[in-house]
């Protein structure tokens, strides 16, 4: 038969497994965000789960059981208050685990476990970001948007959001479907600084590091033209904002290899002069 196999050990005793994850968990109610190892952080978010399920119930024997848990008792009128108050209308899924590389040293797999819904969730700000660089791509291809009307539509208008990524949309609908409706202003706002990013970064270093031709000065007798560099050069391995990954020198790399020509950055190849189609005229969203 197959007993013991219920929870992961961690390579612990008993006594310090459990004191472990109480510390995990504590720390995570206290701060809304840790980062461990990708095991620890499972069984920490199975463990958190059922605080706050303790924290909704608010009664008197949830209240005690909270106590017995935790190592700091000034989280409990937190974890009755504002995370009972926040997840509400949520029926469960009150963590979120975000894969983050390796840990130096052991290389042991890094995460980062949060709280959803809360003021440093990490998937609300990213896709705050693809809303608004995908936005703002539609914009300077087609230029139908004007002043962040396309952010608008985007987020307010269900057939607004065509030209924005399946998992894109997705992603939009999740991270607002149990939050307050001031939510949606704090979401267009931080896309929209994102796609003001996005437009004025290539615009202060004049796109990526490549040559033009600079005409002759009026006095020059000889009239020869001369060639000038302009631009910022990409370092190795670089990955500029509003870059995708085939664009780093990773992904260039990547392609030459396999014999396939690497994408172009939309947003910093030619000084935004080849996606704008030659308009001088860049409004920032707004």
């Amino acid at each position: 038969m197959k007993h013991g196999i219920a929870f992961r050990k961690l390579s612990r005793t008993s006594s310090h497994r459990g004191l472990m994850l109480r510390n995990l968990v504590t720390s995570l109610l206290q701060h809304e965000q840790i980062k461990t190892t990708i095991p620890k952080a499972k069984e920490a978010a199975r463990l958190a789960e059922k605080m706050i399920t303790l924290g909704k119930k608010g009664d008197l024997n949830a209240r005690r059981e909270a106590e017995a848990f935790l190592l700091d008792r000034s989280l409990l009128d937190t974890l009755f208050g504002r995370y009972a108050e926040r997840y509400t209308q949520r029926p469960g899924g009150y963590t979120r685990i975000h894969k983050y590389g390796h840990r130096e040293g052991d290389h042991a797999p890094h995460a980062i476990l949060e709280l959803v819904d809360g003021p440093r969730d990490l998937k609300f700000e990213m896709t705050a970001r693809a809303v608004g660089k995908e936005t703002l791509a539609r914009y300077l291809h087609h230029g139908e948007f004007r002043n962040g009307d396309g952010l608008k539509d985007a987020l307010e208008k269900e057939e607004g959001r065509n030209w924005l990524r399946e998992r894109t949309r997705w992603n939009l609908e999740k991270v607002l479907k149990f939050r307050s409706p001031q939510a949606m202003e704090e979401f267009q706002s931080k896309a929209v600084d994102w796609a003001n990013r996005l437009i004025a970064e290539p615009q202060a270093h004049d796109g990526l590091r490549r040559t033009i031709v600079v005409p002759p000065p009026d006095d020059d007798k000889d009239g020869v033209e001369r060639l000038k560099p302009v631009g910022r050069r990409q370092m190795a391995g670089e990955r500029l904002s509003g870059m995708s990954v085939s664009a780093s020198g990773l992904g260039i790399a990547k392609g030459a290899l396999g014999k396939q020509k690497p994408r172009k950055s939309r947003f910093w190849e030619g000084g935004w002069k080849d996606i704008s189609k030659g308009k001088q005229e860049r409004p920032a969203a707004s």
